[in-house]
């Protein structure tokens, strides 16, 4: 069972999951790509059941880890600290952002799939990919609430995908098994599941990028539950990798 929580990544999902995981009684480390002072507020928020530290740290640390950091940094993760673990992967392969990757613009791997190959002795699970950061925080309800919702999880290793649907499960969600890391593509970027399901509508035609991001925060999550979610993931259709960042 999972009591530590190590997060390598300390952005919205990121700091969103260490909230959900304290709340749940687990402890958390949380490090970023800066100097563990830098979570200095964020650790101090969070209160006694967290701490900060490097990124290795944390890897070392946790009885699960979540790796949640651009995608184009992922060679940059501890391999060695995280090596034997269960690493959760919460990234997205948006271009704008990392840079063409070629393995995934031609259909060769997905993006979870690059970070197991990085991570030979990890075992990677694919989840919280594909759920905006504050429908993630307002929708996590307790075990056989009516309106609790479901998130898909992707991966190689059975145990594992035990260990990442026990801690969803622990953080308020249950779990829809979509496969394989091969087959993560489907809660991807540009997917029936990914984002707009959780959310009540669209932001209004035509509005700018700050006011995006104020109707993203001020609108209230809608609870999508595992049949739906196993519906949709089973109609994606696959397309090109990637999706727009921002």
């Amino acid at each position: 069972m999972t009591k530590t929580l190590g997060i390598i990544g300390a952005g919205m999902i990121g700091s969103t999951l260490a909230r959900l995981a304290v709340d749940a009684g687990l402890n958390v480390v949380l490090s970023n790509s800066r100097d563990p002072e830098t979570l200095s507020d964020l650790v101090s928020e969070l209160g006694s059941r967290a701490g900060a530290a490097t990124p290795a740290e944390a890897a070392l640390a946790g009885d699960l880890v979540v790796v949640t950091i651009p995608l184009v940094a992922y060679d940059k993760l501890p391999a060695a600290a995280l090596a034997g673990k269960t690493v959760i992967d919460t990234m997205n392969y948006y271009p704008e952002r990392d840079g063409q990757i070629s393995e995934l613009d031609s259909g060769e791997l997905t993006s979870s799939a690059l970070v197991q190959r990085h991570l030979a002795d990890s075992h990677v699970v694919k989840a919280f990919n594909n759920i905006f950061f504050r429908s993630l925080l307002t929708l996590a309800r307790p075990a056989g609430a009516p309106d609790r919702s479901a998130l898909p999880i992707a991966g190689d290793d059975p145990t594992a995908k035990t260990e990442a649907a026990q801690l969803l499960d622990t953080l308020g969600y249950d779990t829809v098994d979509i496969g394989t890391l091969a087959d993560s593509w489907r809660s991807e970027p540009n997917t029936p599941v990914y984002v707009q399901p959780y959310l009540p509508g669209r932001p209004p035609e035509g509005a700018g990028q700050e006011e995006v991001m104020s109707w993203f925060l001020a609108v209230e999550g809608v609870p999508v539950p595992a049949h739906q979610v196993k519906e949709l993931t089973d109609g994606a259709v696959r397309g090109p990798a990637g999706g727009k960042f921002s």
